[in-house]
Parts: structure tokens; C-alpha cells; sequence
């Protein structure tokens, strides 16, 4: 799925004027070279981006049955409403878990190398500090679910809390029966982790 504007098509120029920086501090560098790298970097940005538009395709498929929201966000993907959580409560419910089993299949096949972030939030009754902690507990108890069960490596995913930040809530001010909505988990998927292994694993093979 292609996209008018994309959230990195701004990369390019930005990496152009480092690579021309490192450049400057080595003396000179032939043009062959320097296009070579920079042809480096842009084939790398679209293989990023390439890997970002089909993996938002794959989710879109595999997710249809679900009711689950699946976007593009600053070059990741964004995965809403998997997983709600009743009132003062971090317990992850068995109706949940299909969709949890079918994301980890996903990544776990597909993306192995990709992070997963997954954001925990409450509804705004309570204390900020109480709705902070109670939102971790949530991303956490989806976080264990994915890798202890869904078989996720546990360096690849990890659990945040945003609590009962405003700007976040998918039911503005709701609490108890009509927060349902705010008392939930996001899934972050960043795939950038995959160029990163790519080069760690050529400098030690010297390559």
C-alpha cells in the first residue's frame, strides 16, 4: 500500500548532507563513491518502506475479522484495540487471545527481527500515578502473553505505559462501563531492528 506523503521521505536529503559532512572530515572522496553510498541509503529507505507497506497489507488481511484498527504511523505500524481490560483491572481476557495468537504468527513468521511496543492505557478515573502503573500492568500482561505464548523473542518486545494520557483515549473523559474503550493495549511494530541485524551480522563476517 503506497502512500501519498511518507512519514521518511524526508531521510534522503537528511542523510545526504551527513554522509557529505563524513565526507568533509576525510578529505576527498571521489563522486563514483559518494553516489555509491548514497545509492545505499535510498535502497535501504525503500526496502524499509517496502517491508512497512506489506506487512500493514498482511495485518490488514489477517486482522479483518477482528475489530482492530491497522495504520501507518511515522514509518510503523500501528496496531489499536487488541486487547481491553475491565475496570481497575490487568487481567488479559480469553476473548483477546485469538488475536494475540494471530499477531505473533504474523511477526514471529514474517518480521522475526521486527520490536514490538506495546502501550498500555486506563481510563482517567483515579490518580494519574495509580493509572500509570495500572496501564504498564496491562502492557505487560500482554507482553508476557506474546512471548511466553505466542513464542515472540522476549529482547524483541517490550511494555510501556501511557496511562490515562488525554490525548490517547479512544472515548475522551469515559470511565467504567463507557471506557471500555481506554482501558486497552496498542501494538507497535517497528521494522527498522532488520537493517540494523543486516549490518551487525556483516561486521562479523567482515563483510
Amino acid at each position: 500500500m503506497k502512500h501519498a506523503s511518507h512519514p521518511w521521505a524526508w531521510l534522503p536529503l537528511g542523510l545526504t548532507m551527513l554522509v557529505a559532512a563524513g565526507c568533509a572530515d576525510r578529505g576527498y572522496v571521489k563522486q563514483a563513491d559518494y553516489d555509491a553510498r548514497i545509492s545505499q541509503i535510498e535502497a535501504r529507505l525503500q526496502n524499509q518502506e517496502n517491508r512497512s507497506d506489506q506487512l500493514e497489507q498482511d495485518m490488514q488481511q489477517k486482522f479483518a475479522q477482528y475489530d482492530a484498527s491497522i495504520r501507518q504511523v511515522a514509518g510503523r505500524i500501528q496496531v489499536d484495540s487488541m486487547s481491553h481490560f475491565a475496570f481497575d483491572d490487568a487481567t488479559l481476557q480469553d476473548q483477546d487471545k485469538p488475536m494475540l495468537d494471530d499477531f505473533a504468527k504474523v511477526i514471529g513468521h514474517y518480521h522475526p527481527y521486527a520490536l514490538v511496543t506495546v502501550e498500555g492505557f486506563a481510563d482517567p478515573a483515579g490518580s494519574h500515578a495509580y493509572n500509570q502503573r495500572l496501564g504498564e500492568k496491562r502492557a505487560q500482561a500482554v507482553r508476557d502473553y506474546l512471548v511466553n505464548s505466542g513464542g515472540l523473542s522476549a529482547d524483541k518486545v517490550r511494555a510501556v505505559s501511557y496511562g490515562e494520557a488525554r490525548d490517547r483515549q479512544d472515548a475522551p473523559g469515559k470511565t467504567r462501563d463507557e471506557g471500555m474503550e481506554n482501558r486497552r493495549v496498542t501494538l507497535v511494530v517497528d521494522l527498522s531492528g532488520h537493517d540494523q541485524e543486516q549490518r551487525a551480522a556483516s561486521a562479523t563476517d567482515g563483510t
